[in-house]
This record gives structure tokens, C-alpha cells and sequence, in this order.
């Protein structure tokens, strides 16, 4: 055999980038100033400002990115930050359509006008109500309304006494009829100066003591003269109409000059046109109602007393008078009713729903009418009704307040008050899936969206990048209080964020969890009573963020040490290697190995998933091992057919695999498999394979290391245990400092690779043979060993599948 020696292996430099302290310009995070701006989002930036400049329609802003990244802060700053300019918008009013009362008027005023008109039209209302009864009160007015009475009621009675001296001629007189609650009056006969009823007269001609002649004489002038009866009610009630419209027009006249004067000082102080026919309406409406001011005190007892003057009130929707330049509101709870407003609905104590265009009220959206508007993207699409409503409203630019029962199809009552037009630049704030989601399933999406700024987990590494992440650090320390940091803790937040960044040369944008550390390891530098908070002191929050959340991880640890989960650390075995797998919490990842084996046989079945078999592999993960069988069958299979039945499975894995990073791993162990060479099981691997043999970089290298290594500090170091990452992972390492020195002392080892072969000479320590001009590999070589029992299986499958010969099928009959 071949064997194979001076592996590549990475130095502890190459491990971890490491901040220089002298590079750092101040002593402690105290000697800077905090930071104002936003940092590492400059493409972002420009995109937000674009969105905000640009008026046209449909220009508004849907802001992605992840969570921590400063979306919400930069949005906030930077509507803070802008010209606001000298126009403020308009105060909303609704006031009542006297004659359509179901539609309420919109009245807009420049900003503060509208409070100013509000509390016009309500002194107007006061002085009236103070004013007219008086006047009702008044000599002037009384002796008028008396004498207007007493003129209208001698004209009845000179008509009555006239009716009276017909009637007595006749032989008549006029009676009062009681009937039931009313009183009728009649006529009845005078005989012998006494009023008899007729019933008794016809009692009277039955006996004979009354002329029949002269009954039914009676009779007949009875009907004559009831008609003349009627003829006067008539008259009567003429004049009581009369009298009513005399006195009608005695208030009209008499209080017309005070409800007059005092709206026309209103007209004169908002001289608008809109104002003025709604000033007009109101005049001749109390004046045609001044039996308002006439009405009787309402007891005490009442419970609900009704506002006999609410349809002269004014509703200020919108009230500007306290703003300066275009508004800025952030809804952080965009609910229909907090963003859109209501019309509220009251129940009188007798169940009857009542509601009037008093009750409508604004939300987020028209408070925002001339200014901006910002929301998140998910908490708007999970409420009822809000998503249909902002996209109509935003295309249309008109804003219809409903109320929100409506929505369901159950409003007991009907009232549609006059649209708002509305000029609201709308900022959402959410993730990429959101943003994809909606532009490709929501047609009106991409045309009230046109901006869209994406906001990055990482930026470029540089010495300005560092100075910004010092000037981070003192903003959360003046904010919160906290210890300053020393030059050693500003570096190891540095590292820390350029780990966090997944890559040597970015560092970290997502500053929540940053400014969490600088938290914790503030209050750690507290326990310690320093005065400044060290890189010991970053460390030590850094470890107790994970341990505190690291309850899963620790269980597997056990389960490793235990042997119930089964790793080798030490030895060579066949067909069996130690893959690496990131366990992803979503607070947190971790690393562990995990026994990966194969099994080979003859047969045409290839490789064989079990995972895939038992549907617990993922899409991915069912791709990387369809490549690696087309990276064998490309390698080994040209000059004879691939008769080869290979199972691969994840040992004790009893939850999902996913993920292509251990396909290069599946490979050493069929490759081990065929060649009957042992491999190496204090060695780990990772890597993705592509179908010419080449190693491709993966995800969660740190972890992943960092997890192996933890297997084997327990089960002791021997100086011979490490990792095969690929090459292109080396650019990620950020590795722990325990790791690192372990790698410096020799007791681990981390070996980058870029093909299959120099992977299977590590774990092996065989050559892997390269392929002759012949086609066949050099003897003695892994790849020859493979090659050779490949030949050997398809041999045996052409022995095996082959029809039998004529004579021997005859002799076995």
C-alpha cells in the first residue's frame, strides 16, 4: 500500500481573526462619541431616502431585513431627521347634512382652524341656549305673543257669541258632550228655556205631550244648523293656524336677528366656501327649530338625556393645531379600528343601537394625512380587514371610514360619511418572505410598493466598520447606563460580531444582540466591581447567553459521554465515519457528531437513502445523495456497468436530516466500504461534494468544530483528533480560544481539503491513487482498491443475472 503522509493542516492564526489592540484609538468606550447615524446600511439608506422623496403615486417604502438589523431606529431617524417643510395639513372636520343626514360633510380647514371653528360653533350653541329663552322671557317678547293670543282668541269668540245668537233664534242652545276623554260640543232644543235632549222630546211625542210636528220641525233645523256647526269648527281651527303661524313668525322675526348675528361674526372669522354653506344650513335650521330652546328641563331621574343640539355640533376628526411640518406616526398596533378609525355604535337602555356622524372617529392613517406612516408588514396581514382596506385606500388615495362591524356584513345601521382624500407616505416594515410573498401573489402589491430596501446582516470590515462599532458601544453604554469598555472588551465585542457575521472579513450588523452583550457583560464587570468592563468580562456574558439556553446541547453531550449515543474518538473502522451536524434552536446552534455508516453489496439499486426510505431526509440532503451517486458512477462506472446496492444512514438520528454538508462524509464511508480500508474515527468530517469531486464550503463551520471537539476534550484529547473542513470554509472560522489552543499545542487538528481524494488519504492514509492513461488507477491506491471490487461486482452480477445454458437447464429438468 501507498500511504499517504504531511497532511495540510491550518495553523491557530488562521483560526480565528483576532483584533489588534493597538489598532483601536481610544483607551476606553468613554474617550468617543456615541453614534447618531445608522450604521453599515448605506444601500438601504439611499433606497429609504429615494421612497421618501419621490411623491408620485405608489412610491411607498416596504423595508426588509432581519430583526435586529435596525429597520425600525433607521426608518425613525430619518423621518425625524427630514425637512418637515412649513406646510402642516389640513384639520378634518365631519359635520351633519341637514338634508341627507345618513352622509356627514367633511370639512377641511388649514391646522388649528378647525379646533377654533369647533369651539365657535359651541359658543354659538351656548349663547343661544342662554340667550333665546331669555329673550322668551323677555316684556317686549311676551306682550307681543299675548297680544297676537288675545287678538286670535277674540276673533273666536265674536264668531262663537254670533253662532250662539244664530242658534238661540232657532230655538237652540250649545252644549259640552263628554265622550271618553274628550269633549264634543253640540246642540240641543230650548223648550220652554230649558235645554232638552232629543231623545227625551221623541219620549215626549210617543206619550203625546209633544207636537210630532213640531219634533220633527226641530229636526230638520237641527241638521241644518249642525252643518253650520262644522262650517265654524272650521273657521276655529283656521284661526287656531293662523294664530300658530302669527306666533311662528313673532320668534322668527323676533329671534332671526340674534341667531343671524351671532353667525354671521362665525362667517366672518372663517370666510371658506364650504363653511359658508354649512354656516347657511345651520341658520335655517335653528331657526325653523326654535322650539328647541323652548324645551322643558328634563328631570333628574332621566339616565340617558339627549343633546337636542347634537346635530349642530361639530366632530374634529383631526386636529393639527399642535403640529408642526408633515406628521410622523408609528403604529405599533395596526389593528382596523387603531388605523383606519370607527364609527362608533351606542345602545340606548332600550336595546336600540344609535350612532350619528358625532361618533366617527380617526385612526393612524388619517392622523397621517400629509405626512408618514409606519407599520409592520406582519402584524398589518394577520388583522381582519386592515391589508384590503391600505391597499385600496393607498391606490385610490381616499380614505372611506366605515365602521368596523361592517366588515362581517352585520352593521345594524347605515351611515357613509363623505370620503377623505389622503396623501400618506406608508412605511412596512418586514421580513423577505413577507415581501416575495406579496409581490408575487398580490397584483397591487408591486404597484403602492415601488421601494424596496433591504437591510443587510453584515457589512464590510474595515477600520471605519470598527471605529462605528466603538461609537455603537458608547450609545448603548450612555443609554443603559453602563460600565465603561477597555480597549481588550471593545476587541472582543469586535470578534464577537465578526463571528456572529459568519465570515473573517464582515463583521455583524444585527445590534440587538450586540447591545445584549454589551448588557450582560456590563453587569458581569459590575459583579466584579470594575470600573471598566473588559474582554474577560465580554466572554464571560457570551458563554452565559448560550449556557442558559444550552439545556438540549448538554443532554447530547451526556448521551455522547454515556455511550448512549454511540462516537468513536479513537481506532479505525470500516465503512463507518464521524459526520457533523448543526442542531439549530433558533436562539441558538450547536454542533455535534453524529455515526455515519455504509453498507455495499452486488446489485444495480445504488445508493440507497435510508433517511430518504424512511422519510425522515429533506429535499437537499436527498439531492447531495443523488450527486455523490453521480459523482461514483462518473468516477468508476465508465468501462463497466455500476452493479452496486449501497445503503448510507445517519445512526440514531430520529428526527430529520437535511442539508447536502455531509455528502462528502457519505462518500468516504462507501469508498471505505469497497476498498475494505478502515477509516479513521478521530477524525470528523464536513463538506458538500458536486458531482466532479470537488469539496463545496457549507454552513455552521464554527459549530460544527467547536461541537467535535467538545466530544473529544471529554472522551480525552490524544493529539491526533481534528476536523476536514473544506477550503473554502477557512474564511469563516471564527473558532473559540480554547479551540484555538488546543490547535496551537498540537492536541487538534483542522485539515481543509478540496477534492474527495485528498479527504480519503487523510482518514485512510493510503493514497488515493491517481487514473493511468489506461483508464486504471495506480495499485496499491485507494481508488485501485475501489475500482478493483467495483470490477469484482459487476463480475459477480453478470455471473449471477446471466440466463443458464440450454444443457444445464436440461439436466436440472
Amino acid at each position: 500500500m501507498k500511504r499517504a503522509t504531511n497532511f495540510k493542516e491550518l495553523p491557530a492564526n488562521l483560526l480565528k481573526w483576532s483584533c489588534d489592540l493597538e489598532k483601536i484609538p481610544f483607551h476606553t468606550s468613554d474617550d468617543c462619541k456615541a453614534c447618531e447615524g445608522i450604521i453599515g446600511q448605506e444601500r438601504a439608506l439611499r433606497a429609504i431616502q429615494i421612497g421618501l422623496d419621490i411623491n408620485s403615486l405608489g412610491y411607498n417604502i416596504f423595508i426588509t431585513g432581519m430583526v435586529g438589523t435596525g429597520r425600525t431606529t433607521t426608518i425613525k431617524q430619518l423621518l425625524e431627521k427630514m425637512e418637515k417643510g412649513e406646510i402642516t395639513p389640513d384639520d378634518l372636520l365631519y359635520v351633519n347634512n341637514f338634508k341627507n343626514p345618513d352622509e356627514p360633510t367633511m370639512i377641511s380647514l388649514p391646522a388649528g382652524k378647525g379646533k377654533l371653528f369647533k369651539e365657535a360653533i359651541q359658543s354659538l350653541i351656548e349663547m343661544l341656549k342662554t340667550n333665546v329663552p331669555e329673550m322668551l322671557k323677555s316684556k317686549y317678547y311676551s306682550e307681543k305673543r299675548d297680544s297676537i293670543i288675545e287678538s286670535q282668541q277674540k276673533k273666536q269668540k265674536e264668531i262663537l257669541k254670533n253662532f250662539e245668537k244664530e242658534v238661540a233664534k232657532e230655538g237652540f242652545s250649545v252644549i259640552q258632550v263628554q265622550m271618553g276623554l274628550f269633549v264634543k260640543p253640540d246642540l240641543v232644543p230650548l223648550i220652554g228655556g230649558q235645554p232638552t235632549p232629543f231623545s227625551k222630546l221623541e219620549a215626549l211625542v210617543k206619550k203625546g205631550e209633544f207636537p210630532k210636528e213640531r219634533y220633527e220641525e226641530l229636526s230638520t233645523k237641527y241638521e241644518k244648523l249642525t252643518d253650520r256647526l262644522e262650517e265654524i269648527f272650521e273657521q276655529m281651527k283656521e284661526i287656531e293656524e293662523e294664530t300658530r303661524n302669527l306666533l311662528k313668525n313673532w320668534d322668527a322675526q323676533s329671534i332671526t336677528p340674534l341667531i343671524t348675528g351671532a353667525i354671521n361674526e362665525i362667517r366672518s372669522k372663517f370666510n371658506y366656501p364650504k363653511i359658508s354653506e354649512y354656516l347657511e344650513e345651520i341658520e335655517n335650521n335653528l331657526i325653523k327649530n326654535i322650539a328647541l330652546f323652548k324645551s322643558e328641563k328634563r328631570e333628574a331621574k332621566e339616565i340617558e338625556p339627549i343633546d337636542p343640539f347634537s346635530a349642530f355640533r361639530v366632530n374634529l376628526l383631526i386636529d393639527n393645531s399642535d403640529v408642526k411640518g408633515s406628521p410622523v406616526i408609528m403604529e405599533t398596533n395596526p389593528n382596523y379600528i387603531n388605523l383606519f378609525g370607527s364609527i362608533e355604535l351606542v345602545s340606548s337602555r332600550y336595546g336600540i343601537i344609535q350612532t350619528d356622524f358625532t361618533r366617527i372617529k380617526s385612526g393612524s392613517f388619517l392622523k397621517a394625512n400629509g405626512g408618514y406612516l409606519v407599520i409592520n408588514a406582519l402584524d398589518a396581514l394577520i388583522e381582519p380587514g386592515v391589508w384590503p382596506t391600505l391597499k385600496r385606500t393607498l391606490r385610490n388615495q381616499t380614505l372611506e371610514i366605515q365602521n368596523y362591524a361592517s366588515l362581517y356584513l352585520i352593521s345594524p345601521i347605515r351611515l357613509k360619511p363623505q370620503p377623505i382624500k389622503c396623501n400618506v407616505k406608508v412605511a412596512m416594515i418586514g421580513d423577505a418572505y413577507i415581501y416575495n410573498l406579496l409581490y408575487h401573489l398580490d397584483e397591487d402589491f408591486k404597484k403602492i410598493f415601488k421601494v424596496k430596501a433591504e437591510f443587510d446582516s453584515e457589512m464590510k470590515k474595515d477600520k471605519k466598520t470598527a471605529k462605528e462599532y466603538v461609537t455603537f458601544i458608547k450609545k448603548i453604554s450612555d443609554d443603559d447606563k453602563l460600565r465603561p469598555f477597555d480597549k481588550s472588551g471593545i476587541a472582543a465585542v469586535i470578534e464577537y460580531g465578526t463571528r456572529l457575521a459568519g465570515r473573517q472579513k464582515k463583521i455583524s450588523t444585527r445590534f440587538h444582540i450586540i447591545a445584549d452583550v454589551l448588557r450582560e457583560a456590563s453587569y458581569w464587570a459590575q459583579k466584579d466591581k470594575k470600573k471598566t468592563v473588559s474582554g474577560e468580562h465580554v466572554e464571560k456574558a457570551i458563554h452565559e447567553r448560550f449556557e442558559r439556553v444550552s439545556l438540549i446541547e448538554d443532554k447530547i453531550q451526556e448521551f455522547i459521554e454515556e455511550g448512549t449515543i454511540m462516537i468513536d474518538t479513537e481506532g479505525k473502522v470500516e465503512g463507518q465515519v464521524n459526520g457533523l451536524s448543526v442542531y439549530d434552536m433558533g436562539e441558538f446552534a450547536f454542533g455535534k457528531p453524529t455515526r455515519i455508516t455504509a453498507r455495499t453489496a452486488v446489485g444495480r439499486a445504488g445508493v440507497i437513502n435510508i433517511e430518504r426510505e424512511a422519510d425522515l431526509s429533506g429535499r437537499t440532503h436527498n439531492k447531495g445523495v443523488l450527486i455523490l451517486g453521480g459523482y461514483l458512477r462518473g468516477k468508476y462506472a465508465q468501462k463497466k456497468p455500476f452493479s452496486l446496492s449501497a445503503s448510507i444512514a445517519f445512526e440514531q438520528s430520529y428526527s430529520g436530516v437535511e442539508g447536502d454538508s455531509a455528502s462528502s462524509t457519505e462518500v468516504y464511508a462507501i469508498l471505505s466500504c469497497l476498498s475494505k480500508l478502515p477509516l479513521r474515527q478521530d477524525i470528523a468530517v464536513t463538506g458538500s461534494l458536486n458531482q466532479k469531486g470537488e469539496i463545496q464550503p457549507i454552513g455552521g463551520v464554527n459549530e460544527k468544530i467547536e461541537g467535535f471537539f467538545e466530544v473529544c476534550k471529554a472522551k480525552g484529547l490524544t493529539g491526533n483528533q481534528g476536523v476536514i473542513i473544506p477550503h473554502q470554509n477557512i474564511q469563516n472560522l471564527m473558532l473559540r480560544n480554547d479551540v484555538v489552543e488546543a490547535v496551537k499545542q498540537g492536541e487538534f487538528h483542522i485539515y481543509p481539503v478540496k477534492s474527495i481524494d485528498e479527504g480519503v488519504e487523510i482518514l485512510t492514509g493510503i493514497k488515493a491513487g491517481e487514473r493511468k492513461k489506461d483508464g486504471t488507477f495506480e495499485e496499491g491506491t485507494v481508488n485501485h482498491l475501489v475500482d478493483q471490487e467495483l470490477q469484482r461486482l459487476a463480475k459477480s452480477w453478470k455471473t449471477f443475472s446471466a440466463p443458464p445454458e440450454k444443457g444445464k437447464e436440461k439436466e436440472s429438468e
